[in-house]
This record gives structure tokens, C-alpha cells and sequence, in this order.
């Protein structure tokens, strides 16, 4: 459990505990400050010594340049130079927040002090009187600002650096239990695909001399699926494969669609060392099938072409659909995730357009490719061609 559902009154950020927090804080520190105030005179003489009343309202309008003081640490000096290991710069930051605590305290003692001094105490004094007062006042106001002001701003810091340090302890800790977890989930996920494809396997060699057809189904699984959970876990992966992969899923949905189907699939004969981004372009074929295919009344249709001129590739790809179907094909979430993942991967290296006409679906799309090192078997000499 987090700190803020465990304590929400100490650690949440929630406007409502927040503002009960500092409320508490900020009352016990006034009622604290005039009791305090209230016994001690100045220089033991009985000349700013105030009944309880006086000192507590006294000590709430000093608390204005407290919570100055106190906000302008907590907030400003601390995260922004403390934090960031800015030692001088915390340094001058805190004498200068100081000493703007010891003017506000100053300020309050020559305008609004009095004003409560005088209500509170109703003794008439001479002129020599007034003026020691008055020495007193100012003196005590920047001792107030001074010392009052170191006492709050190390409480505020303490309070500041020791949440900060809980939060950030419990934060690794949650990081250490949810790293412990992911290794546990990745050497069960390790098991998983091992068993999957032996159990394929098995399932090919029993199919591929009773049912051929169902062996080339199981076959072109299992290559698609070794590719997404192996290669695709790479910002790259070589064209050849990536193209090998549309190849399985194109010859799959021949199987499925018999002799319905009518597919044209022009591939290059050598992708040399192009790379690209794992299962860019599967979704896009992927959504002919889904929204164009499967929905002809009658014989359904696809065209894919991709052309390679130096590092730039061009694909195009049609797909007949049936007329109730326009405007919808578009509106697929593998053609949303191929575009967003476009504007990551290759901002300004690509251009993508999709027409949607009464009974056609084309989308166009051209990028320009990253190279790898090349090895004999990413080489990827291959040419599929299908004219049915």
C-alpha cells in the first residue's frame, strides 16, 4: 500500500488533506508561539511583557512572515536548489528569505503591533517609556523574524526532507517488489512460448501427412509467431523479416478463404540490409482482411505491392470491399496504430494516405528506411509473386 492510501492525512496531495494538514500545523504553532511569548519579557523586564491575550493576537500577525518564510523554503529553495545538490545557491537563498522574514516582522511591528499593544494595554506611560517601547519593538521584531524564523524554517524543512525521503524509500521499494514480480512474469512468459511452439510442433508432425492443409496453417503459425515473440522485442528488425511475416499471414487467410480469394503480392527480391520497425506494416494488411475482405457479398480481392528505391520503400495496397462498408475501413484501430506509431518512429521520413472509394480500399504509404549490418541470413533474396 502507497503512503498516501495508507497515511492520506500526512502524505496525500489531495487539495482537502493538504488543507487540513496545514491548518493543523500552522494553529499549533500560533497557540504555541503565544503561550510562549505571553511569559517571557523583554531583557527579564516587564517592559513588552503582555498578558496571554495580547501575545497570541500579537503572535498571529507575526505568523505572516512564519508561513512566508516557512513556504518560500518548502516550496522554492528546497526543490528547486536543495534537491538539486545546489548547496550556494540554498545558501543565499535561505539569508535572503531570512532576511525578508525580519522586514515583514518589522513592518508588523511599526504598523499593526501597536495598534493591538495599545487596545491590549490601557495604562497611559510618559515619553521616556514609548521610547524604549519603541527600541524594544524593533529589536524584538527582527529578533522574532530571526529566531522565530530559524525555529520554523528548520521544523518546515525537516518536515519537507523527511516526507520527501519516506516517499522516495517507499517509491524504490514498490520499484524493487514490482522488479522482483516482472522477473517472475518473464521467466514464466520464457516457459510459455517454449511449451507453445514443442506443442505445434507435435501438431505438425501429426497433420502434415493426414491433413496437409491444416499442417501448412499450423507451420505459418509458428513462424508468426516466433517473429512477435522474439524479434519483435527490437526497435529493428530486418525488412526481410518483417516482410517474410505479411508473407505467413497473406498465405493463412489463402488457406482460409480457398479458392475465394483473388491475391496479386509483389515483393522485392532483395531487401539487402533495410530495416524497420517490427509489425509496422501487418496491421495494414491485417485491416484489408478485417474491414474489406471479409465483408465482400461477392469474390473478394487484394492487391499488395511494396518497391524498394534505395532506402526509400513504397507500398501500396488495394483491397475490394462492399459498398456499405466505405467510410468505415479507415476507422480501424491497426490503421490508428500504424499512423501514431508512424509520427513516433519516423516524423518527417514517411507520408501515409488512405482512400476509401465506393467499392476500393487503397492506402499508400512510402518511408524511408534505416540500414543495419548486414549478414548472410538478413540478407532476405526472396520474391513472392501471386497471380490467382
Amino acid at each position: 500500500m502507497q503512503p498516501t492510501e495508507k497515511y492520506p492525512f500526512i502524505f496525500s496531495d489531495e487539495r482537502k488533506y493538504r488543507v487540513r494538514r496545514h491548518s493543523a500545523f500552522w494553529t499549533f504553532w500560533w497557540i504555541t508561539q503565544g503561550i510562549l511569548y505571553s511569559v517571557i519579557g523583554y531583557s527579564g523586564k516587564p517592559v513588552y511583557s503582555v498578558r496571554l491575550a495580547n501575545s497570541i493576537t500579537e503572535s498571529f500577525f507575526y505568523m505572516i512572515a512564519h508561513i512566508t518564510l516557512a513556504y518560500a523554503l518548502m516550496y522554492f529553495v528546497i526543490p528547486r536548489y536543495l534537491l538539486k545538490q545546489k548547496y550556494w545557491l540554498t545558501a543565499t537563498w535561505v539569508l535572503i528569505c531570512f532576511l525578508g522574514a525580519a522586514v515583514i516582522s518589522t513592518i508588523l511591528s511599526a504598523t499593526i503591533i501597536p495598534e493591538i499593544e495599545e487596545w491590549f494595554l490601557h495604562t497611559p506611560v510618559d515619553e521616556n517609556t514609548l521610547r524604549i517601547r519603541a527600541a524594544a519593538r524593533v529589536h524584538l521584531s527582527l529578533m522574532a523574524g530571526l529566531r522565530g524564523g530559524i525555529t520554523i524554517a528548520g521544523i518546515a524543512a525537516s518536515i519537507k526532507l523527511m516526507k520527501h525521503w519516506y516517499v522516495k524509500e517507499q517509491r524504490n521499494l514498490q520499484l524493487q517488489k514490482e522488479n522482483v514480480e516482472a522477473q517472475l512474469q518473464l521467466l514464466k512468459a520464457q516457459v510459455h512460448p517454449h511449451f507453445l511452439f514443442n506443442t505445434l510442433n507435435n501438431i505438425y508432425s501429426h497433420t502434415q501427412n493426414k491433413a496437409p492443409v491444416a499442417s501448412q496453417l499450423v507451420m505459418g503459425l509458428s513462424d508468426m509467431l516466433r517473429f512477435m515473440l522474439y524479434e519483435c522485442n527490437q526497435p529493428q528488425v530486418p525488412l526481410s523479416k518483417e516482410l517474410k511475416m505479411i508473407q505467413d499471414y497473406i498465405s493463412l487467410e489463402q488457406i482460409r478463404y480457398d479458392d475465394q480469394l483473388d491475391v496479386h503480392v509483389d515483393l522485392p527480391v532483395n531487401t539487402e540490409n533495410l530495416s524497420i520497425a517490427p509489425l509496422l506494416l501487418l496491421p495494414v494488411v491485417e485491416n484489408c482482411f478485417k474491414h474489406g475482405t471479409s465483408s465482400m457479398i461477392e469474390q473478394p480481392w487484394l492487391n499488395l505491392q511494396v518497391t524498394l528505391e534505395a532506402d526509400r520503400m513504397y507500398v501500396k495496397l488495394m483491397n475490394g470491399k462492399a459498398n456499405e462498408a466505405a467510410n468505415n475501413n479507415h476507422k480501424g484501430i491497426g490503421i490508428l496504430n500504424v499512423r501514431k506509431r508512424l509520427s513516433l518512429l519516423y516524423p518527417g521520413k514517411h507520408e501515409l494516405t488512405i482512400t476509401d472509394e465506393e467499392d476500393v480500399f487503397i492506402v499508400n504509404l512510402w518511408l524511408q528506411l534505416d540500414r543495419m549490418p548486414l549478414t548472410k541470413k538478413e540478407s532476405g533474396a526472396f520474391k513472392l509473386t501471386y497471380h490467382e
